[in-house]
């Protein structure tokens, strides 16, 4: 749900949030989407880093990570979707002044609860999200709660569109219970 526009912000996480440096990030990231949607199409849906105001790209450093989130969100679903087609594309990003937040205990600083990070209770996240993006971030790097990495939550508002393109997308759309198997037998996943 997004989160209330006459609600003020808090001008103690505005404060910290502001302390932390902008810094640059040049390189690759994956993004998971389904057939015919481009990936380099953002969106405002209420998630774990956006409360619905602002557009964002989910990306990770990681091609598992990038998976990992994508099939944490299908599992949701009353019926896992067997029709719909994902493909993995890797991006290529340039970033000004991304926000870092790479780890819970820098989370925790912020006043996340990392006990319940991979819960669905959004709130804290959207909050910090919400000042980077108020405070002039372009992006922000931080844990994922599905894999072992880190992934990048991009402002799309503040990218140049000649900074973020298509660096290669994998022809073979992604077996959703090859991917599952190889996971349950040795994979790394936080769910």
């Amino acid at each position: 749900m997004p989160q209330d526009p006459r609600r003020a912000r808090d001008l103690r996480l505005l404060d910290h949030v502001d302390a932390y440096p902008r810094r640059p990030h040049t390189g690759l990231l994956w993004r998971v989407v389904r057939e015919g949607r481009d990936p380099l199409q953002g969106g405002s849906a209420a998630s774990r880093w956006c409360n619905g105001r602002f557009d964002v790209l989910y990306t990770s450093l990681e091609r598992e990570g990038a998976i990992a989130e994508v099939y944490a969100l299908l599992t949701l679903q009353p019926v896992f979707p067997s029709k719909i087609v994902f493909h993995v594309h890797r991006l290529q990003v340039s970033v000004r002044q991304s926000l870092h937040l790479a780890d819970l205990p820098t989370l925790a600083r912020l006043g996340v609860d990392t006990d319940r990070y991979q819960e669905r209770d959004y709130t804290k996240t959207q909050d910090i999200a919400d000042a980077a993006f108020f405070l002039g971030f372009d992006g922000l790097f931080v844990p994922s709660a599905r894999w072992p990495c880190t992934n990048a939550v991009l402002f799309t508002d503040r990218i140049e569109p000649a900074c973020l393109s298509i660096d290669a997308t994998e022809p073979k759309p992604i077996d959703w219970r090859s991917w599952r198997r190889r996971n349950r037998q040795g994979g790394s996943s936080r769910r």
